[in-house]
């Protein structure tokens, strides 16, 4: 682990509780020492926490970079908002050139609204889409972190009803490789990859859907061709009990719920979203900008904490 690893950490959404839980996480005796923050915000955003929530902090012994796009401490809280929108790109942007730049070696993000951004006018349904643009990444998934429970998704942010005609051999077996490369970057070795079902009983030899058949057993068999220790499909409703015990190092998942829901049943405080493929190293807290207890001063910064341990630990691999 690396004390001298500079890490940027953006607020998020001024509106949520990101600049609360950043600045209570570089409080915390878990980070001192750990790694050289680089915050990333507005500083009148920031002041504003200080003040109003009253977190012992001096800003002037932090490292701010400030974007300048709130200006004053008069900017809306708890909702959606296009200035919040706004906000957030530009703390993203920022951090993302720095880590291009090698000016840092990781950034976290807090939590940004999908809604904001939509209101702000931009496209991005996420911080995921938005990286992968910023760093003309092709290929890359969401990978979800906790001491007993790894989880990478062949869909991401999409309706239910859209997942069988996206889950396809090709992506399939991209996703099963950047499982591998999620690994290697938590120095797992010889790390054992689960490959999840899409249907009941993963598909029950074809009775309940015929995409295990068609699209995943072939993806599996292609990965273990180039040497990756991939298996399955298993059904879900037992794989990730096995996961839990310590039989698989991470599970590769169809969509979206199958994988957060078991994950944030045991974790929900301190799961950790990583974006596996980027050129650069980022993490983030497993949750949103909670607007129903945002700017109350009780927002837990737990995940943050851990989001910031895993980014100063994690290795860039190319």
């Amino acid at each position: 682990m690396n004390n001298h690893r500079k890490i940027a950490i953006t607020i998020g959404d001024p509106a949520g509780i990101g600049p609360e839980i950043v600045l209570k996480a570089i409080m915390s005796h878990e980070i001192a020492g750990l790694c050289e923050p680089i915050i990333i915000g507005d500083i009148a955003v920031l002041e504003e926490a200080v003040e109003k929530l009253n977190i012992p902090v001096d800003l002037n012994s932090l490292k701010i970079i400030n974007t300048g796009e709130i200006k004053d401490r008069n900017f809306q809280r708890c909702k959606s908002t296009a200035e919040g929108g706004r906000a957030c790109v530009s703390y993203i942007k920022k951090a993302a050139e720095l880590a291009l730049n090698k000016e840092v070696d990781a950034i976290v993000t807090a939590p940004i609204s999908k809604e904001s951004l939509k209101m702000a006018g931009f496209k991005w349904p996420g911080h995921t889409e938005m990286l992968a643009e910023l760093t003309t990444t092709k290929d890359y998934a969401m990978m979800f972190y906790s001491d007993k429970l790894k989880v990478i998704l062949v869909t991401i942010h999409t309706a239910l009803k859209n997942v069988p005609d996206l889950i396809k051999k090709e992506k399939v077996l991209k996703t099963i490789t950047l499982a591998k490369k999620s690994c290697d970057m938590m120095s797992i070795e010889n790390p054992k990859i689960a490959v999840a079902g899409l249907n009941p009983h993963a598909g029950e030899a074809g009775i309940f859907g015929d995409e295990e058949i068609k699209e995943i057993i072939p993806a599996i068999n292609e990965a273990q061709a180039s040497g990756i220790s991939a298996s399955g499909p298993y059904p879900a409703d037992t794989l990730f009990h096995k996961a839990y015990k310590g039989e698989f190092d991470i599970i590769v998942c169809m969509y979206h719920d199958q994988g957060l829901i078991p994950l944030k049943m045991i974790a929900f405080d301190k799961a950790v979203n990583v974006t596996i493929g980027l050129p650069i190293i980022r993490t983030s807290p497993d949750h949103g900008t909670a607007y129903d207890i945002a700017w109350k001063g009780i927002a837990n910064p737990s995940s943050m904490i851990e989001a910031i341990k895993l980014a100063a630990r994690l290795k860039r691999c190319e």
